[in-house]
């Protein structure tokens, strides 16, 4: 009985995080330019910066072609960009009046929270696909092998996921569009940058290596890295990297649960 009890208890639960999820995706279905829009920074950053910074011998840290090096570390930029700034949904939401509904509604507030996230994926997935084609085009040696084009979904899910949730906690505490819009831009670039995403971790001074040792993103970055690429391979085992990327987001998910409620006072 309380095995049953227990089963019915998850399947409402999921029932309720995929409705709020299905509800954020009704929004993007009105607005698709707005995932067309996303490919112009990756494509920037693979034809332009990679191009460039490619010329300089051992930025790739022994591991092959820069671009190759790069095209992970790019897609998991992107994922961060689009899903920090998130958040400011939150807040037309509460201006609209909408947040006061899903607060009155029977939904638990960690179902509401991990809906958001899990609609980030959407805006995710859509960046995936435009770099998988973006590096084909360039001649990167991308592994085509359905195993590893689903355990990268994963991963890029995971990290949408998980920037969206905090972006959402940025949102609860700073409740207004022009400080969140600073914050955002602010955080985006420290996250990048102490990452193994356009360098590796090795080329970077010791206190900026154990900087990006805590960073979920050099863990996204990884994982991908070994999935994208033919031949890949992971520093810390996907094992690891799926450990502490689930690990941040329920920590994160349990924070934004506990202020999302407080959006609107």
């Amino acid at each position: 009985m309380a095995s049953r009890t227990l089963s019915v208890a998850c399947g409402d639960f999921l029932v309720q995080v995929f409705a709020i999820a299905d509800a954020e995706f009704r929004k993007l279905r009105h607005d698709p330019i707005e995932l067309a829009t996303r490919a112009v920074q990756p494509m920037l950053w693979l034809l332009l910066f990679g191009q460039v910074m490619a010329q300089i011998r051992g930025l790739s840290g022994g591991n092959g072609d820069y671009l190759d090096f790069l095209a992970a570390g790019i897609l998991a930029q992107s994922v961060l960009f689009t899903a920090i700034f998130y958040g400011i949904s939150a807040i037309w939401e509460r201006d609209l009046g909408i947040l006061h509904r899903y607060l009155v509604s029977p939904a638990a507030r960690p179902a509401l929270v991990l809906g958001k996230a899990l609609s980030a994926t959407v805006r995710g997935f859509s960046q995936a696909v435009i770099i998988y084609v973006l590096a084909l085009l360039l001649g990167i040696g991308i592994s085509l092998s359905p195993l590893h084009i689903a355990g990268a979904i994963l991963f890029v899910a995971l990290g949408a996921m998980l920037f969206s949730t905090l972006s959402l906690i940025m949102a609860c505490l700073v409740k207004t569009r022009e400080r969140f819009m600073g914050i955002g831009q602010v955080m985006t670039m420290p996250i990048f940058f102490a990452s193994n995403a356009i360098y590796p971790i090795s080329l970077m001074p010791h206190w900026l290596q154990v900087i990006a040792s805590l960073n979920p993103l050099t863990y996204e970055v990884d994982a991908l890295r070994a999935l994208m690429l033919t031949g890949g391979t992971s520093i810390y085992g996907l094992g690891l990297d799926a450990e502490v990327l689930v690990a941040a987001l329920t920590v994160l998910v349990v924070i934004a649960a506990r202020l999302y409620p407080r959006m609107v006072i």
